[in-house]
Order: C-alpha cells, then sequence, then structure tokens
C-alpha cells in the first residue's frame, strides 16, 4: 500500500465517488444492486485506497486524482482527451414549456382520477341501488391519496422537477446519440 493509498480520504472524495457510481449506474455499467453496494462502501471508506477499490473497474480518472485534497503525482493520466462535440452535455435548455408541464401533470394524477371514476361509479350504483343517499365512502381513500399528490405537485413545481427531469433527458439523449454521429 503506498502512502497515498494510507491516507484519510474527506468527505468530498466520497461525494465525488458517490457521483462517479451515479453516472456508472445511469451509463448501465453497474445495475442497481451493486451501485448500492458500492455506494454503501464508499460512504464507509476511511482511506483513499478503500475507495479507489469501490471505483478500479470503471473506466476513466478516479476522482481521487481530481481531488485537491488527495496528494498526487503528475503523470500522462493528466493530459485529457478532447471530447468529441457530439458526446458533450447538451446545453440547459430554457423553462420548461406549460405543455410539458401539463402532460407530468397529467401523469402523475392520471391514476388517482381512474380510481376516482372507478370507486364513484360503485358508489353510485350502490346508493342507486339502496334508495336512498348513503356515506359517501371512496372520501376515505381519494382523500388522503389526494393530499398526498397534491403536495408532491406542489414541491416538484416549486422545487423545479420538471426542469431537472428534462434536463435529465436531454443529457441522456445526447449520449445516445453520440455513437450514432460518429457511425454516420
Amino acid at each position: 500500500m503506498d502512502g497515498r493509498d494510507g491516507m484519510r480520504a474527506a468527505d468530498a472524495d466520497r461525494q465525488e465517488t458517490a457521483e462517479r457510481l451515479r453516472v456508472a449506474l445511469e451509463e448501465g455499467r453497474i445495475d442497481l444492486y451493486e451501485y448500492d453496494e458500492r455506494l454503501q462502501r464508499t460512504y464507509g471508506a476511511k482511506t483513499y485506497g478503500e475507495l479507489g477499490q469501490v471505483l478500479a473497474d470503471l473506466p476513466g480518472p478516479a476522482p481521487l486524482e481530481r481531488s485537491g485534497l488527495a496528494p498526487r503525482q503528475p503523470g500522462p493520466a493528466d493530459v485529457a482527451a478532447p471530447v468529441p462535440p457530439a458526446a458533450a452535455p447538451a446545453p440547459a435548455s430554457g423553462p420548461v414549456p406549460s405543455g410539458a408541464r401539463g402532460a407530468r401533470l397529467l401523469e402523475v394524477w392520471m391514476p388517482w382520477l381512474r380510481a376516482a371514476l372507478i370507486l364513484n361509479a360503485i358508489w353510485l350504483v350502490s346508493a342507486v341501488g339502496a334508495g336512498e343517499l348513503v356515506f359517501y365512502w371512496p372520501l376515505w381513500v381519494l382523500g388522503p391519496w389526494g393530499a398526498v399528490l397534491l403536495m408532491r405537485t406542489a414541491g416538484g413545481l416549486a422545487g423545479g422537477e420538471p426542469r431537472h427531469r428534462d434536463d435529465r433527458r436531454e443529457r441522456r439523449r445526447a449520449r445516445r446519440q453520440a455513437p450514432r454521429v460518429g457511425e454516420r
């Protein structure tokens, strides 16, 4: 074990390693189970050597080598390969169009709306069959579920969730397009 591998890692190094694992998961290099296992090892790591083992079989420079906290020796790995324009991340798009936001809201609320239609139909048939107005029991299902959806919708829109989702989709689309551009 050389001197660097035995040195204590900082929280920033663990965060950077976790980010590399997230990228590897998105690229399909590791599956969800392996990601969870490696993430636990990352946050339990005490030294640079332990963090290096987590990333040993993943391509690219180890985050620890780029960290300002880790001592390093300059070498050939410091020469960065040029990134082809197609592989560069897509620039952040403008605000999410209201049509896309409405489509997402409909996507989130559609199961609730379907359940509301079915439960209301059952309640209406039972009320007509009884010949009198009966207690509106669908409220017990639709009320709490609707309240949770309302909080999630309000929190997501306030936190910019549709924008984050659009940015992730654009980055994935750019990564998928990168090999196609090179083949043409």
